[in-house]
């Protein structure tokens, strides 16, 4: 992921992941979220990922760019199953410099194998021009 420059309305972050078993499992303990369709696989053997555990590709992109987000919206479009290659993207859609950090608005939209999309986010945050790259 570069983010080797200040960020700039316009910019876009992409993160892939696929989610096993064990995420969803461990997941599950962690959030409370133990209902059967996390627990007990359906009949190709597949569990159905929690969506906040989902939600946790547009925050790893958030993280990479010390994004601290001051409120999420997200939409879960449809089911992501274990073993479903997502791919999320995250772009800045407007960025404004105030004193010592940059007030950020984003987008993110979550796709599966087949381009189908699985989550559409918002996000409002800042980022400290002292986290931002080249921010001194």
């Amino acid at each position: 992921m570069d983010v080797s420059h200040p960020p700039e309305a316009g910019d876009e972050y992409t993160f892939e992941r696929t989610f096993d078993h064990e995420d969803v499992r461990e997941f599950g303990e962690l959030s409370g979220d133990q209902q059967p369709i996390h627990t007990e696989p359906d009949e190709l053997g597949r569990l159905t990922v929690q969506g906040l555990l989902t939600a946790t590709l547009p925050t790893k992109i958030g993280g990479d760019l010390r994004y601290l987000a001051r409120s999420m919206t997200f939409e879960f479009v449809q089911p992501v199953y274990t073993g479903d290659r997502i791919s999320c993207t995250v772009r800045l859609e407007s960025v404004t410099e105030h004193d010592g950090y940059y007030d950020v608005e984003s987008s993110a939209v979550c796709t599966d194998e087949d381009d189908e999309v699985v989550l559409r986010g918002e996000i409002d945050g800042l980022i400290s021009m002292n986290a931002a790259p080249d921010g001194g």
